[in-house]
């Protein structure tokens, strides 16, 4: 099947996301919405989900930033797809609570890229100024660097780059988690 077998990891830093639990909405939470969106996108089919795909979002808000959220498409248990449902998963595991397949941990965007990168990962910021982006230069294992509604800022752009390379989806720019949708297509489409 096309797409199937190619692993594939997003992380999206998010600058106001808040590293606690006391909200009352995920919009009012630093914007934990666009998180919740990519969530969305990265993971979840139309009658399933996808259990190639980890999703990364590393969160600077108020009061403990840096905080690293990553969800295992392969290990999500009890998760529906309504933004209700995550308000809860969020706010539970910000205050320490546990949900299968979802861990937070402290840790930065360059600790996460360190990482994944002597994992032997491919590891790519999306960025309209990169070269055009090709699934077949893509690796057994990938993993997407993007910002949220701020954008990531040049010093940790800088930083992804000595670890990967920039690549773009074109011109025009996109929403966070409609870039996800856009990669994750293009990948599904991508012959073996």
């Amino acid at each position: 099947m096309e797409g199937e077998e190619m692993f594939r990891e997003f992380l999206v830093q998010s600058l106001s996301a808040h590293t606690t639990g006391d909200f009352t909405s995920l919009l009012e939470a630093g914007r934990l919405d666009v998180v919740y969106q990519c969530i969305l996108t990265s993971i979840f089919k139309s009658r399933s989900h996808r259990h190639d795909v980890v999703f990364h979002a590393i969160l600077n808000g108020p009061p403990r930033p840096p905080m690293h959220l990553s969800i295992s498409g392969d290990e999500l248990r009890d998760a529906r797809v309504d933004e209700r449902s995550w308000e809860n998963i969020l706010r539970n595991v910000l205050n320490g609570r546990s949900h299968e397949g979802v861990n937070l941990t402290k840790s930065s965007l360059q600790g996460v890229i360190k990482e994944k990168s002597t994992e032997g990962y491919s590891i790519f910021l999306l960025d309209m100024e990169g070269e055009p982006f090709d699934p077949g230069d893509l690796s057994e294992n990938n993993f997407f660097v993007l910002g949220d509604h701020i954008g990531i800022p040049r010093k940790d752009s800088k930083f992804v780059l000595r670890y990967g390379k920039r690549v773009s989806l074109g011109k025009e720019e996109y929403l966070a988690a409609t870039t996800i949708d856009i990669v994750n297509y293009l990948i599904d489409r991508r012959p073996d």
